[in-house]
């Protein structure tokens, strides 16, 4: 079929199909309630980012209308779609939270209130408190229209009032005239939720707002309260950087990030009960768009459900079972000479990460290892991981730290914590320009008994982050090796990052911006001719998010040359199935406990089975303007591993769903028995310990 009649969904309105889905576990019954919740949390976290980086984009081509009407209108015409689907799902968020997670928590003995009419045996209490607790801390302001006006911050929620001085009016005629203020709540200093005193066997819960709410009064004893109601702006978080000098680039970027407080708006939350007159003014006042306007609920910020106060305990959470150990690293004590027998694959958060831990640490305290490089791209507070690097810089090795400054939304973290590497004698590298460095990678050079090879190499290559706190909710893979080309690979893509001469050649690995965009294609192309000759054409890929229109369009030519294609991707997915191009194509969305955020890439090649694992997604930006590695694995054993479980989760008919042609989560129905693919990962794991 010609190129030209191929179909894409817009990437931004297939990202909002997945935080859909990301809401519907909310609904899932099957489920307890604070698990429910943290759902609820995870949709709005998603959706605020969401606003601030992407959403953002839009708003800035409507800012250069007149250069390019075309594009304008391409623009204002997906926002107004963003915006409505944003719309109806908040919508639908609301009624989940008000009708199915309200009375879920009554019927557990909890009560959060819907009001800041405070029941009589609360009232003392809450008086106190407000008093004591929260009244030192406000500041309100009366919005004046035409005269100075407060600014609002980003992501902060405010109260918005409208107030009358309490005179009698001359005439009854006479038109009331409003005064307006606002004051921000103040939950840096203050939790959100406040735990009031129990009674009758039921654990009360109190929004912050609604206490201050409740005795509005006191904040403004000359004057009537007349309405009262919360708003919030998100601001443009996005920032672009030209190509800089590596010695510059850190303080650049933090100096982008600190500007962020004070982007452009790109979204006014309000409360949609609020009257359209107080509408109207405030958006004169803060000179608000009509495009920017987003109707809400009572209460804004809900991400912060994840710090709902939980009285009952265990019972209502989910239970996660613990890691498993892996026999073969139990049994040895060193790492290192594990893997000078074999590779270990890992699989997180089924199996512990304690083992990358104890590899860096065993190298940082071994007498006969002289370096240790390492790729970090988010990192954990108070690290683990760094602290292993900064042991083994103590103890004398040349370690070497590659920290990505771009990485958004961890810049300022990744800045400290490269500060306090440098400050311990770690060589910090800051970021390449024009260039993110997402690829993850650990290597340890350590000294030889073999008198022909002085050296020898171990390595760690990872689909996730050096982050032992995410290593505990998202799934990922890790490679632990000392396969000769491997890290001769690894030493060459180091060089690279060093700024040092380099050869350009990969024995084993794929890396972007060198041989992965010609090795993916050429592996497409052998399944398309393998079909094509009467063989079995088949591709599995999992992933994140798949955007980059080359790749669709290879996978679109397979699917038309007979080649069957199961994709499994969490987020966005730019590929529109059952389509004639596409009707060999299945795509799997699954969102369960854990972060689904390993890659993997599966090539029949006529049985001679090949599987990589990988830090990219097909998105442009990662194979275009990253350095990402794909890595074989070669182990049969661990390569069937690996199968096993692409084979479990395109089994799954409990947590997943099928993306439709009209970007639509279509629950799995089969007689099939019910499959929960991350439980059963689980299970198979637990299994395999013990063969």
């Amino acid at each position: 079929m010609d190129v030209s009649n191929y179909r894409y969904f817009n990437r931004d309105l297939s990202w909002l199909s997945f935080n859909y889905r990301v809401l519907l576990e909310a609904k899932d019954e099957r489920l307890p309630v604070y698990e429910r919740i943290k759902f609820l949390s995870i949709y709005s976290s998603n959706l605020e980012e969401f606003y601030k980086i992407r959403v953002s984009g839009y708003h800035n081509t409507l800012l250069k209308s007149i250069k390019d009407d075309n594009a304008t209108k391409e623009a204002l015409r997906i926002l107004t779609e963003i915006n409505k689907e944003v719309t109806a799902q908040e919508e639908e968020y609301y009624r989940i939270f008000h009708d199915r997670i309200l009375p879920e928590l009554k019927k557990n003995h909890i009560i959060l209130y819907q009001t800041d009419r405070v029941e009589p045996f609360h009232k003392t209490f809450v008086e106190k408190y407000f008093n004591e607790e929260v009244f030192p801390y406000l500041q309100p302001m009366i919005i004046q229209k035409n005269g100075i006006h407060s600014f609002i911050q980003d992501g902060r929620i405010y109260l918005v009032i409208s107030l009358q001085r309490k005179r009698k009016r001359k005439s009854e005629n006479q038109k009331a005239r409003y005064t307006y203020a606002i004051m921000k709540i103040p939950y840096t200093r203050l939790p959100r939720f406040i735990e009031l005193p129990p009674h009758e066997g039921f654990y009360y819960i109190m929004f912050i707002e609604d206490i201050i709410k409740a005795n509005l009064q006191s904040v403004f004893p000359g004057y009537d309260i007349i309405d009262c109601y919360s708003i919030k702006i998100s601001r443009d978080a996005d920032f672009s950087l030209d190509d800089e000098d590596q010695k510059d680039i850190a303080e650049k970027i933090l100096k982008k990030v600190r500007k962020r407080k004070i982007g452009a708006v790109t979204r006014f939350q309000y409360d949609r009960n609020m009257p359209p007159y107080f509408l109207r003014y405030l958006c004169d006042t803060y000179e608000i768009e009509e495009e920017e306007l987003l109707p809400s609920g009572r209460y804004l910020n809900l991400a912060e459900l994840a710090e709902l106060p939980n009285p009952v305990g265990d019972k209502l959470k989910r239970q996660l079972p613990p890691p498993l150990r892996v026999p073969i690293l139990e049994t040895d004590n060193s790492i290192l000479s594990v893997l000078r027998r074999q590779d270990i694959l890992l699989h997180f958060p089924y199996q512990s990460f304690d083992y990358v831990l104890r590899f860096l640490m065993q190298a940082a305290f071994d007498p006969k290892v002289v370096e240790i490089k390492v790729t970090q791209y988010r990192v954990a507070e108070n690290s683990a991981v760094v602290n292993s690097l900064i042991s083994a810089a103590k103890n004398g090795k040349k370690v070497t730290v590659f920290v990505e400054m771009k990485a958004r939304f961890d810049e300022e973290n990744n800045y400290v914590t490269a500060e306090l590497m440098q400050q311990a004698g770690i060589k910090i590298i800051y970021s390449l320009p024009g260039l993110k460095v997402h690829a993850k990678l650990a290597y340890v050079r350590r000294k030889s008994n073999d008198p022909d090879h002085p050296f020898k190499g171990y390595a760690y290559l990872s689909t996730g982050n050096f982050n032992e706190k995410t290593a505990r909710i998202y799934s990922d893979k890790g490679l632990l090796t000392s396969q000769s080309e491997f890290i001769n690979d690894i030493d060459e893509i180091f060089h690279i990052l060093e700024g040092k001469p380099h050869r350009h050649e990969f024995k084993r690995l794929l890396v972007s911006q060198f041989n992965m965009l010609p090795a993916i294609q050429k592996m497409i192309d052998r399944e398309i001719e393998h079909a094509k000759n009467g063989g079995s054409g088949r591709i599995i890929l999992k992933m994140n998010s798949l955007e980059d229109k080359d790749m669709i369009d290879a996978l679109y030519r397979a699917s038309e040359a007979g080649v069957k294609i199961d994709l499994i991707i969490r987020g966005i997915c730019c590929l529109v199935p059952n389509q004639p191009y596409s009707k060999n194509i299945t795509i799997t969305r699954i969102v369960d406990a854990y972060l689904e955020h390993s890659r993997v890439w599966y090539f029949y090649n006529e049985g001679n089975e090949e599987v990589y694992l990988t830090s990219a997604d097909w998105m442009e930006r990662n194979l275009h303007r990253r350095i990402e590695t794909a890595f074989p694995i070669l182990s049969e054993p661990l390569k069937q591993e690996v199968i096993d479980i692409l084979n479990i989760q395109l089994a799954d008919n409990q947590s997943a769903v099928w993306i439709d042609e009209n970007l639509q989560n279509v629950f799995k129905q089969n007689d099939n028995p019910p499959v929960r693919s991350q439980q059963a990962t689980y299970e198979y794991l637990k299994r395999k310990t013990k063969e």
